[in-house]
């Protein structure tokens, strides 16, 4: 990566929506301040010029006065519609200007998690047997799914909608429950098994065959967790109800392999993180993946993961902005040094 390297951060701050009136739960994808001064710190570390954007309102504005970066670091999850995390790639691959991220088209495939499932299971990857249900007066009796199930909203992110209730042990439960959560979120919903299983989630850093395992965490509730799901609430308490674990075992190795597999399957880039699951015979299944992994660098799942294997936060970030680097124009690589 050359130093001096121009970069510019897009994000959506959670303070900025909450004084617009937006509610906690609406806002919970976005981002703390910290989060966005710990990539510009570690950016500003890796000797790049850091600019600040802002939201996708901002970086319309700035575009079109004539302004430009080297790269963007785009962390911006947008606010409507399945392709909001697409929107910011979507704008600045018109204006040729590379980011640090998947494209618009894995953004929006990812968001959709019924869509995303449909590709890992057509591969041959596992992942729980699913049914979607777009509108309530579908006849949810023929799901002809294996009891019990769990439901969560097809199109949202940081566990939104996803709670103990999510979990349906009867047919009679099923229609009311799926009903409640698709007025509640004005989309529809998910219908899947329930994996009884140990769960984790999976970091990655690179892009293509490049892309790599950075470690396995096991998602461990504690007695005064909400029993049996990672659930909205977990992993907002996760101080007190969440114990976080690397692990290795054969189980974890083969959780690891599914997550690498499904995130090169995805065409995801330069670093993420895939939520996993064991069945009945122990055997990891794909859950989702998160091509825009959050990066508050205490808080966040992938900044733990790296925690947890002694990787310092800045190393990461450069790890990322070296990936993504390989898709600067041959004029902007020059002969810098690399991020180590």
């Amino acid at each position: 990566m050359t130093p001096g390297l121009r970069v510019g951060i897009t994000y959506d701050l959670r303070e900025f929506y909450l004084a617009k009136g937006y509610s906690p739960e609406a806002v919970a994808e976005f981002d703390k301040p910290g989060t966005v001064a710990g990539i510009e710190a570690a950016l500003l570390s890796l000797e790049c010029q850091v600019e600040r954007i802002g939201n996708l309102e901002a970086l319309v504005q700035r575009l079109a006065r004539g302004e430009s970066w080297d790269l963007v670091f785009n962390i911006a999850e947008g606010l409507y519609g399945y392709a909001r995390e697409a929107q910011v790639p979507a704008l600045l691959e018109g204006y040729a200007i590379p980011c640090v991220f998947s494209d618009a088209f894995t953004l929006a495939l990812c968001l959709h998690k019924a869509f995303t499932k449909s590709v890992i299971r057509d591969a041959g990857l596992p992942t729980p047997a699913f049914r979607i249900f777009p509108s309530p007066g579908w006849e949810l009796e023929s799901a002809g799914l294996t009891y019990p199930l769990f439901i969560k909203p097809v199109g949202e992110g940081t566990g939104k909608g996803v709670s103990g209730r999510g979990k349906i042990s009867e047919a009679a439960a099923l229609g009311p429950a799926v009903r409640e959560l698709a007025q509640r979120f004005s989309q529809p919903v998910l219908v899947e098994e329930f994996l009884p299983g140990r769960e984790f989630t999976v970091g990655i850093v690179g892009s293509g065959e490049k892309a790599r395992v950075l470690g396995v965490m096991e998602v461990i509730l504690l007695p005064n967790a909400e029993p049996e799901v990672y659930s909205f609430e977990n992993k907002d308490q996760y101080l007190d109800r969440v114990e976080y674990r690397l692990a290795s075992d054969s189980t974890a190795l083969a959780a690891g392999e599914t997550a690498l597999a499904s995130y090169r399957l995805l065409g995801c880039r330069d670093g993420g993180r895939v939520d996993l699951r064991s069945d009945r015979e122990g055997v990891p299944n794909f859950m989702e993946i998160n091509p825009l992994a959050g990066l508050d660098p205490v808080h966040s799942d992938l900044p733990i993961i790296c925690r947890l294997q002694g990787i310092a936060y800045q190393e990461l970030i450069g790890w990322i902005v070296e990936s993504a680097s390989e898709r600067l124009p041959e004029r902007k690589k020059g002969q810098g040094s690399q991020v180590s």
